[in-house]
């Protein structure tokens, strides 16, 4: 039996499978690069070994490091986890050779489903259903086609190319992302159905030669190829669950296999359907299978890894509906670009288990609060999973989750996974791989723009609070006291879209909110409230200005002569204000503002989304100024190649230089027409956010 387990990964895979190492009784060892040395993962093994440096070449994917850590620990198994080497024969066959159990289907296995465009030929015979496959891009007459990496998966290396021309290109870039990411840039082609709908079966075998289909799974809500929403089981035709079934354990006989594997197939809107690839691993999305059934994955790899066979004899029924959610630190005002940065606060209510079969909401996670978030790795945070009776509560209890999560410090896809959760269409399973591409409404932030100065009021009035506790000798004055009563406090913010907000406010001798206004102003939230006192209530007034002393524009009413004319805005009332809770009463209805503070950065947390503010400082500092047509880094990355030189003409759109980040490939295109004055960042060169990577001067266009 397996006494020691080191797990070959990190992040959230790493704590899942150590979770149940725990229940089992298994001691565990992490690996960890030097990036991740305080990272959850590695706190939660009972040993941990250092591998020197931080990109993955230089540590994850050295196997002759990892299996030293196991002789250095004393392990006696190793678990892949996914990703890295998980699908790496070679790195299987190096285990066994060495003497440890490999918890994993066989280097042989691993070896025939790894080359994609063999496992294809291989499965074929089997009377697995095929698409059309290429390796001769010459030899393409078929379009749109889908460029894909031959060994490993997660949406890296694909392009879909419409256009002959954009075929060579869309190649060589695939295989540079790829060879980055799984350390094998081979790639093929195979032709690309509109429409499609992502669908995969969940086989497991043991050394008996049983091979069971365990459910099956949706994976269609994909962006950049990559999946972000998964559910079990799929809502599917009738009579396609069992031929899907059929053809899934057909794959894994075909190759003998050992161990937990996905077989994904593409499911066109005739109900025909097409093997894409076979995973030998455990899959990101797996919980939402354990859900349904109520195993525990994990431990049926260990099972069957020890030789033992498993518990039991055809698939189980699925019970009640799962739905996971892949939450990534990816900036919605960056176009979805990775992010970094420390998490101040990782909170997500309402959750009841975590690593494990769960009823309800149940989270696997990598980081937690006060976890940083850099630029080696993928961008996948956590996963959630919301478990209920059906499909429709399942997706209204995880979307609830999402709205109420207080994610503070690192941007994420937060807003988007929730309005694809709440949207018709997803209610309706109008579900396929381009969804995304058909609604771009779900890519609009919770919080609408015009309600952000209402959250800066909040974080405003936040930090009067925070102050006044600070500095007990003012408990005796009203907040923001003046000898002229009619000068306002003002405090300037910027939000995440860089705009800026300007907020002035004004505390009676009460404490209540006299007038409020921001710049720009904030609009109605909802229907007016005709029952609003006028001398407990403020609106919000034309930016810059406020009404006399002791009075308030109300709805419907013009003000006297002299006096400021009030925008269109919501009546606001100030009930409670505290130093990470405002509570305020608006057009008629209390609603509650999270406010969370770190450094100069506030959180605001309400009822409608999200806000992060940046309060600007009273008296700014001087700052250097950027050459015109400078181009930054949007994050933090390396660059890998610069397409062209000083004093080159270029035109809008042209590829400057291309940068790579969380390995995934970032061009960095001419904003316009003109002239490459500098390029100041050679080849391998890193940089952080807002470094200057190319100059370009624009020119006239020749008369």
């Amino acid at each position: 039996m397996i006494r020691k387990l080191l797990v070959a990964n990190r992040g959230e895979i790493a704590r899942r499978v150590f979770a149940t190492c725990r229940a089992l009784g298994v001691a565990t060892v992490a690996v960890h690069s030097d990036a991740d040395a305080g990272a959850p993962y590695v706190a939660e093994a009972d040993e941990a070994v250092r591998l020197p440096g931080n990109t993955p070449v230089e540590t994850y994917l050295r196997i002759e490091l990892i299996l030293d850590a196991a002789r250095r620990s004393g392990a006696d198994a190793v678990h892949p986890g996914y990703g890295f080497l998980a699908e790496d024969a070679g790195f299987a066959a190096a285990v066994t050779d060495a003497g440890l159990t490999w918890v994993g289907p066989s280097a042989k296995a691993i070896a025939a489903m790894g080359d994609k465009v063999a496992a294809k030929a291989l499965l074929a015979e089997a009377g697995v259903p095929m698409l059309p496959t290429w390796t001769d891009g010459d030899a393409i007459t078929d379009f749109p086609v889908l460029v894909k990496a031959s060994a490993g998966g997660g949406g890296r290396g694909m392009r879909v190319v419409r256009d002959p021309a954009d075929l060579p290109a869309a190649v060589a870039s695939a295989r540079r992302e790829a060879a980055a990411a799984f350390g094998d840039g081979t790639v093929f082609v195979e032709r690309y159905v509109e429409h499609g709908r992502h669908v995969e079966v969940q086989i497991f075998g043991d050394t008996t030669g049983a091979v069971l289909a365990l459910g099956e799974r949706d994976c269609s809500i994909q962006r950049r190829h990559q999946k972000i929403v998964e559910e079990a089981p799929a809502v599917l035709p009738d009579g396609v669950r069992e031929r899907l079934h059929a053809a899934a354990v057909a794959a894994g006989r075909a190759v003998d296999y050992v161990g937990a594997g996905t077989v994904e197939f593409l499911l066109a809107p005739t109900g025909e359907f097409f093997f894409l690839e076979m995973n030998t691993r455990l899959q990101v999305e797996h919980p939402v299978t354990e859900a349904v059934t109520g195993l525990d994955l994990v431990r049926l790899q260990l099972l069957v890894a020890e030789g033992g066979p498993l518990p039991l004899a055809a698939t189980p029924p699925a019970d009640g509906h799962a739905i996971e959610v892949r939450l990534c630190a990816e900036d919605p005002a960056q176009g979805f670009r990775p992010a970094t940065g420390t998490l101040h606060r990782f909170a997500l209510p309402g959750v009841v288990g975590e690593f494990a079969p769960t009823r309800g909401l149940r989270l696997d996670s990598g980081v937690v609060t006060g976890s940083t978030v850099g630029v080696h790795y993928d961008s996948m945070l956590a996963k959630l999973v919301a478990w209920a009776p059906t499909r429709a509560e399942a997706a209204r209890l995880l979307a609830g989750a999402l709205a109420r999560a207080e994610l503070h410090g690192v941007a994420t896809n937060r807003d988007l996974l929730v309005r694809v959760l709440r949207s018709p269409e997803f209610g309706a399973v109008e579900v396929d791989t381009g969804f995304l591409d058909r609604h771009p409404e779900v890519f609009a932030p919770l919080l609408p723009a015009d309600q952000v100065p209402l959250a800066a009021l909040a974080a405003a009035l936040a930090g009067a609070a925070e102050r006044r506790a600070y500095a007990p000798v003012l408990a005796g004055l009203p907040s923001g006291w003046r000898n002229v009563p009619t000068f306002p406090q003002v405090v300037r913010y910027t939000a995440a879209s860089g705009d800026e907000i300007e907020v002035r406010y004004r505390l009676d001798r009460a404490g209540r909110l006299a007038d409020w206004s921001t710049d720009p102003p904030a609009l109605p939230v909802g229907p007016p409230d005709p029952t609003a006192a006028a001398p407990t209530t403020a609106r919000t007034n034309a930016p810059g200005t406020t009404p006399a002393a002791g009075t308030t524009a109300a709805a419907g009413t013009t003000p006297a002569a002299g006096t400021a004319t009030a925008e269109p805005g919501p009546a606001v009332t100030l009930v409670t204000a505290g130093p990470d809770r405002v509570l305020l009463e608006v057009a008629g209805v209390r609603r509650v503002f999270r406010v969370h503070r770190a450094g100069s950065v506030v959180f605001v947390d309400g009822p409608d989304g999200a806000a992060e503010l940046t309060e600007l400082p009273r008296f700014p500092l001087p700052t250097v100024a950027l050459a015109a047509g400078s181009l930054l880094a949007p994050l933090p990355g390396t660059v890998t190649r610069v397409h062209v030189g000083v004093g080159q003409r270029v035109a809008a759109g042209d590829l400057l230089l291309t940068l790579e980040a969380m390995k995934l490939e970032h061009p960095v295109l001419a904003p316009t027409d003109g002239v490459v004055a500098d390029l100041p960042v050679p080849v391998g060169g890193q940089v952080e956010t807002g470094v200057v990577l190319a100059v370009v001067n624009p020119e006239e266009a020749p008369r």
